[in-house]
């Protein structure tokens, strides 16, 4: 997998830059020329997605049960392990998940970048059908990020005292599992700006499309705003 070097320009596609205007004073008392003038910058122009109607109200759409995500993880993951340390006693082998051009993986502060192959795989799915749909609806320079993935006891435990939904039994310990921001997507140049609620509203898409497919469950988290993704096979 190739990994990108580019420095990314965090576009926080949902603000639209408000216009500016320096007042300018001239020396000798003159009154100020065209090129005196201050510039004014009026922000992107963003472009409108051509998005499918199927999706509908996503808290609805996308409500699979914890109960469910846990099921196919304890089926499909690894046994839960107490710290990274003990990754090398796992059952299952784990890949590590990196930026590239299939998604930027986020500071993880409560999780580890690693993955079970099936989660692996259903990760650079979602991140290549994000892109090439983005290109196939004129472009856009922008790609998915991953929030969360695989949970150690211990940090489980930490995670507690700040996030209600980090159960004691998440599906994140199993390495099936793995959050991607619908609020945040890195871009590397704005060449065709987009809102991030047509980005959104895209990722769902192809959510619902792997859904259907038996690829995995999703859940919908207002509070964290992501997508908690399992893979189930």
């Amino acid at each position: 997998m190739r990994i990108s070097r580019n420095i990314l320009l965090y576009c926080p596609v949902s603000l639209v830059l408000a216009a500016s205007v320096s007042s300018c004073s001239c020396s000798g008392g003159s009154s100020c020329t065209d090129s005196d003038s201050a510039v004014v910058d009026a922000g992107p122009v963003y472009h409108k997605l051509k998005l499918s109607p199927k999706v509908g109200n996503l808290a609805r759409q996308f409500n699979d049960m914890q109960k469910d995500h846990l099921k196919y993880a304890e089926r499909l993951g690894i046994s839960p392990i107490e710290t990274l340390n003990d990754a090398w006693q796992v059952s299952r082998p784990l890949e590590k998940i990196e930026s590239g051009d299939d998604f930027e993986v986020d500071e993880l502060t409560h999780s580890h970048p690693y993955l079970v192959p099936e989660a692996a795989s259903l990760l650079h799915d979602v991140g290549r059908r994000f892109n090439d749909s983005l290109m196939a609806r004129g472009g856009g320079n922008y790609r998915i990020k991953v929030t969360s993935a695989l949970r150690t006891l211990e940090s489980v435990n930490r995670l507690k005292k700040r996030n209600i939904n980090s159960l004691n039994r998440s599906a994140h310990l199993f390495g099936t599992t793995f959050d991607v921001s619908y609020v945040k997507f890195p871009c590397d140049s704005i060449t065709v700006a987009r809102t991030d609620g047509d980005l959104k509203n895209l990722l769902a898409e192809i959510l619902l499309d792997l859904r259907s497919e038996g690829r995995c469950l999703v859940k919908y988290e207002r509070k964290q705003g992501c997508f908690h993704i399992t893979a189930t096979r």
